[in-house]
């Protein structure tokens, strides 16, 4: 009986761990992007595995996804290297949004 209550406390346990850690991924992500810190983005990915394509669609920084988020910003350098990481239907699709912060981006998006 013991081990039945004691399984489910523990997988509880490693399951708000994942969260949390996920938390801390996206909150250091959305510091570098505000930032406009390239060089410790690219390093941060790298060390944790990550590709801005496959976590562009979850991330949310501000309520924002980050290339919104570097627009809003000001993070020009950041906000290109997303657009040259990002599919181009990807980018295509946020070309209305960028204009309304960021015309340097928005031509840097029309452009890919």
């Amino acid at each position: 009986m013991k081990t039945l209550l004691l399984l489910p406390v523990v997988l509880l346990m490693g399951a708000s761990t994942t969260v949390s850690a996920s938390d801390n991924l996206s909150l250091r992500i959305c510091e570098y992007v505000q930032a406009n810190d390239k060089a410790r983005l690219r390093s941060f990915l790298k060390q944790n595995k990550l590709k801005i394509r496959n976590i562009y669609s979850e991330l949310r920084c501000n309520g924002d996804n980050i290339l919104i988020f570097s627009a809003k910003s000001n993070a020009l350098e950041v906000g290109e290297f997303i657009i040259g990481k990002l599919p181009s239907k990807d980018v295509k699709i946020e070309i209305d949004n960028l204009e309304k912060y960021s015309a340097h981006l928005t031509e840097e998006a029309k452009a890919r």
